[in-house]
């Protein structure tokens, strides 16, 4: 897998891609960053977790409401952070199994800045 270092919110990341998904992934870091700085400029929420929480529930809702057309219960990420790099996406869970799943990397991954929920 190729690596690529992006900036989401003028921090770097290093993440993995798998070859020929470079321009789809800087298509995602694009909308990501832009989802973020909208809502860090709106300047009614400061902390970089809580901004990274509200920009991926609209992506997220933005693609259900696409989900219709591209059938959004079988889409798999196929971005990995580095660190992760040998996990492989589940693919055919349910909606449930798979948003429990994302609310516990999201609650790993801001370990010391408390639980979502």
């Amino acid at each position: 897998m190729k690596q690529l270092e992006v900036q989401i919110m003028g921090q770097s990341y290093l993440l993995a891609c798998p070859e020929g998904g470079e321009q789809r992934l800087l298509e995602a870091v694009e909308r990501v960053d832009t989802a973020m700085c909208k809502i860090r400029d709106a300047g009614k929420v400061k902390a970089r977790d809580r901004i990274a929480v509200l920009a991926a529930l609209n992506l997220a809702f933005d693609v259900s409401d696409r989900g219709a057309a591209t059938n959004a219960a079988t889409f798999t990420p196929a971005v990995l952070p580095l660190a992760n790099k040998d996990a492989q996406p589940a693919s055919h869970v349910n909606d449930d199994a798979r948003l429990a799943s994302l609310m516990l990397r999201l609650d790993s991954a801001l370990a010391g800045d408390g639980q979502l929920l």
